[in-house]
């Protein structure tokens, strides 16, 4: 990746008597960057930002977010542009490659996919290792970790057709590992994917279809999946995309990575806040019992949280939210439950949050896991699916993110430091001799 980055006037830090010059550093858009790279060498001074909130750990041309106006750009695309009008796998690869595609380059790039979906024969037996109740992401964790056992042709991350091989299998083999994973432990057979159906279509057949019946997709959930997935592609650098970029910089194979990054958007601060939210709403339960909840909310004695409202990057109305506030509408009228109560409590808490004086000055604006919990439940998923679905998503973000970091020159191995305050020096004393 040949750097865009803009030389600034330099910054001047005074410390200890003693001036550094730091070089500044413009993107394209977004705020400008000072160098600290040399801050050890010739200040012997380490900077101190946990969470690295304020750290920009690389530079990156996939992903832009502006908090403050709410704004999401996927290589530049506006996401309710891409939510609109674009499919999943027209944005990975966008995502993947920098540009969209020609029409000839979309066909070639949706066949690659699609015939790289079936897995290793021997990879099923793999699945009988885990226990019954086992969680679908300990599954997802462990399987795609395991793909690397399988497909040796495709872990030398300094072969550029290999890195490509690997990248169009992972993206393709990760919906047919999430539909097993689902239907282990519901206790059903595992579906084939289909070659003739989109990449929506053949995930939603992979995980309902059983073989007593026919299944006939409804086109209605398979564009809300896809779209789902589409504002789930990439969200710039998160804690699973930085844990990917920081096994990738130890030289870790692109399985490996993206395991890596699963086990990350397992935590319940990262891919499980639709499941957060929907449980509130469940436990809210009717429109009647919200000012009680608000009113506990707003309690500083209270442990009661607004679940899918605030956002750590936006600041402003989270631009996925919309779209996913439209997809949650047309599932549930096609579904039959625009009654939905958790719907009503959605609606009437958006309605509060957007207009109460204490959310607006907070900023506590609906977020995407508001709206995406209620979606994927009447889409037949089970609460236990939707951090899997988060997954199956990102899949694409994390290997463009991944492939990006290897094509940066200037990328090491990842090294935060830290500012100890343990005990000094100290000797040792024998046990003896210890009172």
């Amino acid at each position: 990746m040949d750097s865009k980055l803009t030389k600034k006037p330099s910054a001047t830090l005074t410390v200890n008597n003693k001036q550094l010059e730091l070089p500044v550093y413009g993107g394209s858009v977004g705020p400008d960057v000072i160098d600290i790279r040399k801050l050890y060498g010739d200040g012997k001074l380490f900077t101190f930002d946990p969470g690295f909130t304020s750290t920009a750990s690389c530079e990156s041309q996939i992903t832009y977010i502006d908090g403050d106006e709410g704004v999401l750009l996927y290589r530049g695309y506006p996401i309710d542009q891409l939510a609109e009008h674009s499919t999943f796998l027209e944005v990975c690869y966008l995502l993947a490659n920098g540009e969209l595609p020609t029409e000839a380059e979309l066909k070639k790039f949706v066949q690659n996919i699609t015939y790289h979906t079936m897995l290793h024969a021997q990879f099923d037996r793999f699945f009988e290792g885990f226990r019954r109740d086992a969680h679908p992401m300990a599954v997802m964790v462990g399987t795609v970790g395991a793909l690397s056992a399988f497909y040796h042709d495709s872990t030398d991350i300094d072969d550029p057709k290999q890195r490509v091989i690997a990248s169009h299998r992972l993206i393709a083999k990760m919906p047919t590992l999430a539909a097993r994973a689902f239907k282990y432990s519901v206790g059903q057979p595992f579906i084939s994917p289909r070659n003739e159906l989109d990449y929506a279509s053949n995930f939603l057949r992979m995980c309902f279809a059983v073989p007593a019946e026919d299944y006939k997709v409804n086109p209605v959930m398979a564009r809300a999946m896809d779209v789902f997935m589409i504002l789930h592609a990439d969200h710039e650098q998160n804690a699973s995309t930085s844990t990917v970029r920081l096994a990738g910089s130890s030289g870790a194979n692109p399985f490996a990575c993206i395991a890596s990054g699963i086990a990350c958007l397992w935590g319940p601060a990262h891919g499980g806040a639709n499941e957060a939210a929907l449980k509130m709403l469940e436990q809210i339960g009717t429109v009647d019992n919200i000012p009680d909840f608000i009113a506990k909310v707003k309690d500083p004695n209270s442990d009661v949280r607004l679940m899918g409202f605030g956002h750590r990057v936006y600041k402003n109305y989270d631009p996925r939210a919309k779209a996913m506030q439209k997809l949650c509408h047309q599932v549930l009228k096609e579904v039959g439950a625009e009654d939905n109560p958790l719907l009503k409590v959605a609606i009437e808490l958006e309605k509060i949050a957007l207009h109460d004086e204490y959310f607006v000055k907070r900023k506590l604006y609906p977020n995407i896991d508001f709206y995406s919990g209620i979606t994927l439940r009447a889409m037949g998923f089970p609460t236990s699916m939707f951090t899997v679905l988060f997954a199956v998503a990102r899949t694409v973000g994390w290997i463009a993110q991944w492939t990006e970091m290897m094509e940066d020159e200037s990328q090491k191995i990842g090294r935060p430091r830290q500012v100890y305050t343990g005990a000094p020096r100290r000797d040792y004393v024998p046990v003896s001799r210890r009172s």
